[in-house]
């Protein structure tokens, strides 16, 4: 085994992608792939008869913009590389090191042993995985599932990796099961933007395309970073710049993604000046977006009554929305002073980011989590609605919402029916497609489905990808939960740590990737996948299995719903895993927007989901947009203490650890940091690499975590923050949005201590 490599910390980027990117890029490309194998299936990669990437949802350019050579980006890459490696974790592997060695890997380490192979059981008393048929372990799986005393002791949770056709076969069987537990990963991000959405322009989605980015006279970014989380997103940014548009970047940390970027796929580009991205950085206190957002609207609401009523749209708000006098009467309630304050921006720079807005009839306003992940994620979202409205820049081109999805596919297992409490239209339909009653009780979001392993009310876990433990705020209790099921059942690709937090009897079900070739007796099959735009596109990979013993997701859900319900369902679900043609005309019975699917996403580019919102028609009870009076919120810390926030590392996507740097941000070799504000190391007498004991705080519980090396960083005064998931540890359960039940993960309150020296 290798030595570990040296803690290092070198200077912050400031340009992004580049040649460094290119060099990332081929070095992932040897190190886990072979050669030939890795640059064929890059030239797939995002193509029209290619595969969709496995990495983020952001949208694939029109097929006649599209890069025919290079459409992808630096973790798209990696993404690809990772899922296709040479290296396997097969039965061999799993004798060699017993759980306990296993769960003293790190999260890297662990992913990095390969493909696993053969589908693979740990009974209770057990201490390795060893491999076993498909058909022993589908039975152990149907058995255990029809002698519990209820459905709803099941919990079928989904990651946002699974296609379409996988996502809606999952939901149907575990419907006709009995059961609405159906939690997945957008609980713990999106859900916010979701609900706020839902409720003031009547579609939880983004309201823009592609096109509309480029187009647009401001973007402005909040609580997202475009470099790491969504690199493709640089090309778009790049091309708003050079049509004239202009980009307000608000974070608590400024990063290399908003500041300047070299195109990868222009060599004449890799010398000489780069594109810069922001023209305005507003570097906001962790939860001061939402008192920022109220300072502009205050600011342009005072120069709308100076200039006769010409700062709003006046026109619009007066057809278009409903409640402008409640939202005026409120913002002119508030003190600017303290809303600037709150924001924890100087006032100068409030003032210009409000006059770049003042003058533009096409804004888009883009979010993440930065965003989402607050126990008043809503209340922004919904006063980012607010400045839009206000502004007439929703429903026109260049103009509307931009929630940033994350996992590629995690919109469309939502619009599969992947929710816990799926409209009665759609169960309506369901059941009449599939010739059941469906079940009417909702079922549990994933901090419920927690809550309920700990109380023992679940006996079944089963997971459709991801990595559960780990993508879960709690990670002690979740812990506990897992361990308290009699069975826990994971549809994977590689091994993480939710496969060695398992309960009484844990199986591991390997799948193909999107990258490799899904064969059945029907011949040739492909998925589909709805991006972050709302495009439905076709997704076909083109390498050979790494392994004959692995079956698609399709064929897995079909397969296990078939030995689990037999004659109590009528659906042929044996057909289904042949022929995804047959599901697709299922989806287009039951889903609105999917008409004629098998034909249109055929076509080049695939198709736009109808979305009312950008068409300027808002499906809300009144028929119209929704401005909306929304709270401030006073948060109550005790002075000595910080607030927390979780990031991502730029070689990371989502929970997959690609390797322990972060190239952007100077940090080498390390994830176990805390990166905090220069004076706030002096006042607690710290240098760089010191360190420090974390404890977290919340309704009086206490949570620790020791050891993390702290760095210097230019985060906002009073704020810190640490890598995810290594620092949900510090999260309660508890600590969420009480709307949407969002983990509040980056809102944490937390002391700092300095540990002793080892």
């Amino acid at each position: 085994m290798k030595p570990a490599k040296k803690f290092k910390l070198k200077s912050k980027k400031k340009i992004a992608v580049g040649f460094p990117a290119i060099s990332s890029v081929a070095y992932q490309i040897w190190e886990e792939m072979h050669i030939g194998r890795g640059i064929k299936t890059l030239f797939k990669l995002n193509q029209v008869k290619g595969y969709d990437c496995p990495s983020c949802a952001w949208p694939d350019p029109d097929p006649d913009n599209r890069s025919m050579i290079a459409e992808y980006c630096e973790n798209g890459v990696k993404a690809i590389a990772w899922e296709a490696t040479k290296d396997k974790a097969d039965p061999e592997f799993f004798q060699q090191y017993n759980i306990e060695e296993l769960l003293g890997k790190s999260d890297h380490w662990l992913e990095k042993q390969g493909r696993i192979t053969h589908p693979m059981i740990i009974n209770e008393g057990d201490s390795k995985y060893q491999s076993i048929t498909w058909k022993q372990a589908y039975n152990i799986i149907a058995n255990k599932l029809n002698t519990l005393d209820s459905p709803d002791e099941a919990t079928f949770y989904t990651s946002g990796r699974a296609s379409n056709e996988a996502a809606f076969m999952y939901q149907c069987f575990v419907r006709q099961f009995g059961t609405n537990n159906l939690p997945d990963c957008s609980n713990m991000c999106h859900e916010a933007s979701g609900v706020a959405l839902s409720e003031t322009t009547g579609i939880g989605k983004a309201s823009v395309t592609l096109n509309d980015l480029e187009e647009t006279d401001l973007l402005m970014i909040i609580g997202q970073n475009p470099g790491t989380n969504a690199p493709r997103m640089l090309t778009s940014l790049q091309r708003l710049k050079k049509n004239g548009g202009k980009i307000i970047a608000v974070n608590p940390l400024p990063e290399t993604g908003f500041m300047q970027f070299r195109n990868p796929q222009k060599p004449w580009e890799w010398i000489g000046k780069p594109t810069s991205i922001q023209d305005l950085y507003l570097q906001v206190k962790i939860n001061g977006d939402i008192a920022l957002l109220k300072a502009i609207i205050k600011i342009l609401h005072e120069e709308d009554k100076l200039l006769s009523g010409s700062v709003f749209d006046h026109n619009f708000i007066k057809n278009s929305t409903t409640g402008y006098k409640e939202l005026i009467a409120s913002i002119e309630k508030e003190n600017l002073d303290e809303l600037i304050y709150l924001s924890g921006i100087p006032s100068k720079k409030v003032y210009k980011a409000a006059s770049m807005i003042r003058d533009k009839k096409k804004i888009i306003i883009a979010w993440a989590m930065g965003v989402t992940q607050h126990k008043n994620g809503e209340d922004t979202i919904r006063e980012i609605v607010n400045l839009l409205l206000l502004k007439g820049a929703i429903g026109k081109a260049g103009a509307g919402t931009l929630p940033v999805r994350g996992h590629s596919n995690v919109q469309g297992d939502r619009t599969m029916g992947i929710w816990e409490k799926m409209p009665e239209e759609f169960l309506d339909k369901l059941g009449k497609a599939f010739d059941f009653e469906p079940p009417r009780k909702h079922g549990y979001a994933t901090i419920e489905a927690v809550k309920a392993m700990t109380k023992g009310k679940t006996k079944v876990f089963f997971g459709l990808g991801g990595n559960f433990l780990m993508a879960t705020p709690d990670t002690n209790l979740v812990t506990k939960g897992m361990k308290k099921c009699d069975l826990t059942v994971h549809i994977s690709t590689k091994l993480n740590r939710s496969h060695l937090v398992h309960g009484k009897t844990a199986i591991i079900l390997p799948c193909l990737g999107r990258t490799e070739i899904d064969k059945t007796s029907k011949g040739p099959q492909f998925v589909t996948t709805e991006d972050t735009a709302g495009r439905i596109r076709m997704s076909m990979g083109d390498l050979s299995p790494v392994s004959e013993d692995l079956k698609s997701e399709t064929s897995i859900i079909c397969e296990l719903a078939f030995e689990t319900l037999k004659e109590k369902s009528m659906t042929d679900w044996i057909t289904y895993a042949k022929d995804y043609d047959k599901i697709r005309d299922k989806i287009e019975e039951i889903i609105p927007g999917f008409d004629d699917y098998n034909v249109r996403v055929r076509q080049a580019g695939g198709f736009y989901l109808p979305n009312g919102a950008r068409e300027g028609i808002f499906n809300t009870k009144t028929g119209k947009a929704h401005l909306t009076v929304n709270p401030l919120p006073h948060h109550k810390i005790d002075p000595t203490h910080y607030i927390l926030m979780t990031i991502r590392s730029h070689d990371q996507f989502n929970t997959t650890i690609y390797s322990l740097s972060d190239r952007y941000r100077g940090i080498y070799n390390e994830r176990n940091v805390l990166m905090m504000n220069k004076t706030d190391m002096n006042i607690l007498n710290l240098k760089e690499k010191d360190l420090v004991n974390v404890t977290s705080y919340f309704e009086g519980e206490q949570r620790q975590l020791k050891n993390l090396k702290v760095v210097e960083y230019e985060i906002t005064q009073g704020c810190v923050a640490m890598y995810f998931p290594e620092g949900n540890v510090l999260i309660s359960i508890n600590n969420m949005s009480p709307e949407s039940k969002c983990p509040a993960s980056k809102f944490v309150e937390v002391s700092i201590e300095k540990a002793e020296k080892k």
